[in-house]
């Protein structure tokens, strides 16, 4: 996995389809698909085999109770993950 800091990250996000309100710490590029934030693994794993037609998945923000921020497994499948639609949408993502 190549790893970068881009000087101009919000134009990266942008043009990869972050809506602004979706922004969080982290970008990743993964098969196709944007991941921006915190998102837990389960979602990423649901994401890649059913596929939707949409830019990807955001965990706006930094919760304290995510992947790598703390929490538990637990805490981490409760958070409220969303769908980034081509139109820049966000809806609620169920994994």
């Amino acid at each position: 996995m190549d790893l970068t800091e881009d000087p101009q990250l919000a134009q990266f996000k942008v043009a990869n389809g972050v809506p602004v309100g979706a922004a969080s710490c982290h970008t990743a590029l993964v098969d196709g698909y944007v991941v921006e934030g915190h998102v837990p693994s389960g979602a990423i794993t649901k994401l890649l085999a059913e596929r939707p037609d949409a830019v990807g998945l955001a965990l706006p923000g930094m919760p304290a109770d995510s992947p790598g921020m703390g929490g538990t497994e637990a805490t981490w499948d409760a958070q409220d993950v969303l769908l980034i639609q081509y139109d820049g949408q966000l809806i609620p993502y169920d994994y």
